[in-house]
């Protein structure tokens, strides 16, 4: 639990940080450790900034949720599925692909989700409860209200998934109170519900994505809200919901990039047509893109000619890039083979690498070390209309509708159509390789979609593993927080 004093201090450092990403005018000297009830809290421009601090732990550098090193989202959740393998020496990545999982965890990798995310939602109901009596523009006051509430949401959504149910705090009073007894994890409904609750409020009052100001971009909108309920909703198996959004959503002018490879470069920062939701990134600044740095060989030569740091550690194994059609665009992003920096042809396989490179962000022309200024794609159309072909075909079979979605993604890979006699069952095992084919490396989707489907566990076992078991599909909760409630707090099965 945090104090509010605390909580101020702790979000003017914050503020500090985004002004300097943001603004590149010279700035005047501020004393931000000073911050306290009395002087903050005033104006418009304070509450734009106690908002933005909300947006922090999305930051995509070092172990924030967005990082691309291993105490980010997406290695840590891709490394558990068929979808990535690392080849440095560090022992958690060989367990994550084992679902070899355990309080001991080295170096804490499972809770860092947790403790970043926790206080980050006891600060964001903090931040609503003190927006809340500003005196200000009514509709931009509710406007920044409905941003936390998202972002309070998203939080929320990604505890929820990695961890099932915790005790989220949404009683400022509560937090700001250093005796509040500690709360015991709610149920799944009751938790499922605050998410719903806190996206379905910020849609209410948040602007469409067509609105919003270029300077705004990577700020929550409606569209990205309806994309966070389709996300919760495809967890819960909520087809008829997921349905719902995904067609409210086919009406706000979304549409895919011609070229896939094209979605994830410098010139698509800014795109709201395919992309619904993204991190804004600098590489000059501690918000960058260092995922090539993670997945570059270091005997890869850019046909570029630009120098680039390269690593070396992530790749995609044989048996997964074996999945992908001949022709599949897809997998372009899919290094096999390259000139290294001596003028040689590598050969990855041949030389006996365990697997493909996946190199699914483009170079910033501009970056001078591992710091890419390439957005991260978090969510994106794509996914919406996967996610509406899935639903419709939970509930009635495999539909032309669903079929002409599938083919809408796959005409853009270069592919045809499916041909249209699959039953219910043969329709969602090919969408579960189509979905693998079009969001490798992206934002733990390859977790979410084999937890949903029944096979993550089966996919552990079926590639060796001894470790794995049915509790797996949840990590353990860190026990500093069931040892600091005094039990309160309750284990997840399978790791006491």
């Amino acid at each position: 639990m945090i104090k509010r004093r605390n909580y101020i201090k702790l979000m003017a450092a914050f503020m500090v940080a985004g002004t300097l990403l943001s603004c590149e005018k010279s700035l005047e000297e501020v004393t931000y450790d000073k911050f306290s009830e009395s002087n903050f809290y005033k104006t418009k421009e304070d509450a734009k900034l106690a908002v933005t601090a909300v947006y922090a732990p999305l930051n995509p550098d070092g172990y924030s949720i967005w990082g691309v090193g291993l105490g980010g989202l997406v290695p840590q959740s891709s490394a558990t599925t068929d979808e990535l393998i690392c080849s440095w020496g560090w022992p958690g990545w060989p367990m994550f692909n084992n679902l070899n999982l355990s309080e001991t965890f080295p170096g804490d990798a499972l809770f860092v989700f947790y403790k970043n995310l926790m206080p980050a939602i006891s600060n964001g109901t903090v931040v609503i409860d003190r927006l809340s009596g500003m005196s200000f523009d009514d509709k931009a006051k509710q406007t920044y209200i409905g941003e936390v509430k998202a972002l309070r949401a998203h939080y929320s959504w990604i505890l929820y998934s990695y961890y099932g149910p915790v005790p989220i705090r949404v009683d400022a009073a509560a937090i700001g109170d250093p005796n509040t007894a500690s709360i015991p994890r709610p149920s799944k409904a009751e938790m499922v519900a605050q998410i719903e609750k806190d996206y379905k409020e910020a849609l209410e009052v948040l602007p469409l994505a067509s609105a919003l100001p270029a300077s705004d971009y990577g700020r929550f909108t409606k569209d990205a809200c309806m994309m966070g309920l389709i996300k919760l909703y495809m967890q819960e198996k909520r087809w008829d919901d997921v349905i719902k959004y995904a067609r409210e959503l086919q009406k706000l002018g979304h549409s895919l990039k011609s070229n896939y490879a094209d979605i994830f470069t410098m010139e698509n920062n800014g795109d709201n047509k395919e992309v619904i939701f993204a991190i804004p990134t600098r590489m000059d600044a501690n918000s960058s893109n260092m995922w090539l740095a993670h997945a570059l060989p270091g005997n890869y030569a850019d046909p570029s000619g630009k120098a680039l740091t390269q690593w070396g550690g992530y790749k995609m194994p044989w048996k997964t890039y074996d999945k992908f059609e001949k022709d599949d665009k897809r997998k372009q992003r899919l290094l096999t083979k390259w000139t290294t920096s001596s003028g040689e042809s590598y050969d990855a396989r041949a030389k006996g690498e365990i697997g493909a490179i996946p190199m699914k962000y483009g170079i910033d022309p501009n970056a001078t070390g591992e710091k890419h200024g390439v957005n991260t794609v978090v969510w994106r159309y794509a996914d919406v209309l996967l996610s509406l072909a899935e639903a419709i075909n939970e509930v009635s079979g495999p539909t032309q509708e669903a079929y002409d979605l599938v083919k809408t993604v796959r005409e853009r890979a270069g592919l045809k159509g499916w041909e249209q006699n699959l039953t219910k069952e043969q329709f969602r095992k090919k969408l579960m390789d189509e979905r693998l084919f079009e969001f490798w490396c992206e934002g733990g989707i390859r977790r979410e979609d084999l937890i949903r489907w029944g096979t993550y566990i089966e996919r552990a076992k079926a590639d060796g593993s001894q470790f794995a078991k049915p509790e797996f599909v949840l990590w353990p909760i860190p026990r500093q927080a069931i040892n600091e409630s005094k039990g309160v707090i309750k284990q997840n099965p399978g790791y006491n």
